[in-house]
């Protein structure tokens, strides 16, 4: 270990050399290292910046050179941006209705679909299979090997139909991807612009539609706004969504009931325990500082109420003594006229 040190190296890397069996540097290492050591550059390259990105950059040991691109960013002009105003409890016999037109009209057209949870994800590709479309889900609770294997299916057109959640809203380059359909209307105009992204890519021509409930008028404003861009309204036949409409709902929640024979809200939270752990938080700790802050939030409530009870009692009580006296008053008005 010592041997390696004197190259130059860090302790952490001369460590694990030794962990591997290397307790000496070959001839060719020794020769090496120094010289590679002396001019090495090192480059990072990210297309966000994250907070870890920032603490990174605080932590290194010379101060780096540090440049980002400001630049706008705004929806291409080839991809024609829609939206389907649809109420929440029908949404997914809309979507079932969309997906089935596009699939008539153009078969080999591949599309994304945006859920909010792992869960939706999840639910609507069990909807989906049961409807025979040829779909495939991708959310941050599988494993990476899971996500690889999934990206490759759509990719090689194996699959046509990709449903994810914003895991795949960043980083994917898919060219052949026609239509994106967000599920849920995105609460960042941000969000939404790197949503739409994935398809009329390299100047080919896309379409995105976003199912807005009467919950989201004021998110497609925000990314109207954001855009520079009036989004137009997406016409389907009424009647055909209806005509689905029950059978769509049941099916839904077989698929739920299925997804809880599975034990997938157990698998989440443990993947939350994995993540605390990675970032170096105790999740016991973190779980019971969490029932802290609930008892002192209900402690805090139980006192406005508290409070607010008390208010309302003297002002009542306020009121009564002024009624009273108004009563008084006018007595002793009727007795001094009849007198």
């Amino acid at each position: 270990m010592a041997a390696f040190r004197e190259l130059g190296i860090s302790p952490w890397l001369a460590e694990q050399a030794r962990q591997v069996g290397l307790t000496r540097p070959t001839p060719v290492q020794a020769a090496c290292i120094p010289a590679v050591l002396q001019g090495r550059q090192t480059l990072l390259f990210s297309a966000t910046l994250t907070a870890t990105l920032s603490e990174l950059r605080g932590l290194a040991a010379n101060e780096p050179f540090f440049w980002e691109a400001k630049s706008e960013v705004r929806t291409v002009e080839e991809l024609d941006q829609r939206y389907l105003l649809v109420p929440e409890a029908v949404k997914d016999a809309y979507l079932v209705h969309l997906i089935q037109t596009f699939q008539d009209e153009h078969e080999d057209w591949s599309i994304i679909i945006f859920t909010k949870t792992c869960k939706d994800c999840q639910v609507l590709n069990m909807m989906l299979r049961k409807y025979n479309f040829p779909s495939v889900a991708l959310h941050s609770m599988m494993k990476q090997r899971q996500r690889f294997a999934a990206l490759a299916k759509f990719k090689s057109s194996i699959f046509k139909i990709l449903i994810a959640t914003d895991v795949a809203a960043r980083g994917l380059d898919i060219p052949t991807v026609q239509v994106v359909i967000n599920h849920n209307t995105p609460g960042l105009p941000k969000i939404y612009i790197h949503r739409v992204g994935r398809t009329a890519r390299a100047g080919r021509k896309g379409v995105a539609i976003t199912l807005v409930t009467q919950y989201d008028i004021h998110l497609v404003h925000a990314i109207e706004q954001e855009i520079k861009l009036q989004l137009k309204e997406f016409s389907v036949e009424e009647q055909q969504v209806l005509d689905i409409l029950t059978q769509v709902n049941v099916t839904r929640r077989e698929c739920e009931i299925e997804l809880e024979g599975m034990d997938f809200d157990e698998k989440k939270e443990i993947n939350k325990r994995k993540q605390m752990i990675l970032e170096g938080k105790d999740p016991d700790l973190e779980a019971k500082r969490k029932a802290e802050l609930a008892k002192i939030k209900k402690k805090n409530k139980e006192c406005r109420e508290k409070v607010q009870q008390t208010l309302e009692r003297r002002k009542q009580l306020q009121l009564r003594k002024k009624l009273q006296k108004k009563m008084e008053r006018r007595n002793k008005r009727k007795v001094t006229e009849e007198q």
